[in-house]
């Protein structure tokens, strides 16, 4: 099967999309990106794409951010990847990421305004990207959570995520699964790539929005699914490091995290290394969803069928 891309809008074969060695954003990290999935349902051979729109909405005002130029077919990203999909044609969950890109021939130059960008998409197959069965083990990362006032994350930028490779292969080389950051003055931001979330007392909490996180699509889902199905409003404010270790539950939510529960920080195990309650009901809830099995939160999907062994949109 030949692994087909998007990239200076047309489709290619991954082998055909390259850029130039004088291209800006390879010397200076300057673009941004977004992650999104597509679940497989075997039953119905169905694609399901979660909340596409929202993501091409974060991926909009991430340029505005950046003060980069938003390329003109951003705009057609949902038919973009239903089409990409149709030309791989995938039978398995994957992951979708869009990139922008400042695709300018120059890198002598740092002042951003009128550079021209390139949308570029690629997919892979994805079941999970961390263990949401049994949980993982983080590690509080010797590296700090890059600070807003220097990067803003909210606009997923490209070249911040070389404090997250930092992190995450600081975490792996000792042993654990993944990293948990501290701001600069030391409160709990998030996972290397992954928002988090506490549960004490039946009070349900993460990191705000000044905790220097990403403003994540999926954890933005939970907040609405723990009010909506299980009455448990969400706190977000400063979160310090002890209240976490002391925390009946915690887990992970990303769109590659999906929710994966979190059974233990440094030496600590949480819920005696057991996955608690309220995790396993959000992630039972959140699979149903995604799959297409909650028709209450159809409105977050994208249905992509099958059809005489090919794959369209639906509706």
């Amino acid at each position: 099967m030949k692994n087909f891309v998007y990239f200076n809008n047309k489709f290619v074969t991954k082998n055909k999309a390259y850029v130039n060695i004088d291209t800006h954003a390879l010397h200076y990290g300057t673009g941004f990106f977004g992650g999104i999935r597509g679940y497989w349902n075997a039953n119905t051979k169905s694609m399901f794409l979660f909340r596409v729109k929202d993501h091409l909405k974060r991926l909009k005002n991430s340029a505005k951010l950046l003060g980069l130029e938003q390329p003109s077919d951003l705009n057609n990203l949902p038919e973009i990847i239903v089409k990409l999909l149709k030309k791989n044609s995938y039978k398995t969950s994957v992951y979708i990421r869009p990139i922008v890109f400042v695709s300018e021939l120059t890198y002598l130059k740092f002042d951003l305004r009128n550079l021209s960008t390139t949308l570029a998409i690629t997919t892979v197959p994805l079941e999970h990207y961390l263990n949401v069965k049994n949980g993982v083990k983080l590690m509080v990362s010797s590296w700090r959570r890059q600070s807003s006032s220097a990067i803003p994350p909210r606009a997923k930028p490209t070249g911040i995520y070389l404090n997250t490779a930092l992190a995450n292969t600081e975490a792996k080389t000792k042993g654990f699964d993944e990293a948990l950051f501290l701001t600069q003055d030391g409160y709990v931001s998030e996972g290397s790539a992954e928002n988090i979330f506490f549960l004490k007392n039946n009070k349900l909490v993460t990191p705000d929005l000044d905790s220097d996180i990403l403003e994540g699509i999926t954890r933005r889902t939970v907040v609405e699914l723990a009010k909506a199905e299980l009455c448990i409003e969400t706190v977000e404010r400063k979160v310090k490091l002890s209240e976490l270790l002391c925390a009946d539950e915690v887990f992970l939510t990303g769109t590659g995290a999906e929710i994966t529960p979190v059974i233990q920080i440094d030496k600590k195990k949480i819920n005696k290394g057991e996955i608690g309650e309220l995790t396993t009901k959000l992630q039972k809830l959140y699979f149903e969803i995604v799959h297409g099995k909650n028709n209450k939160y159809k409105k977050w999907l994208t249905e992509v069928k099958t059809k005489g062994g090919e794959i369209y949109e639906k509706g």
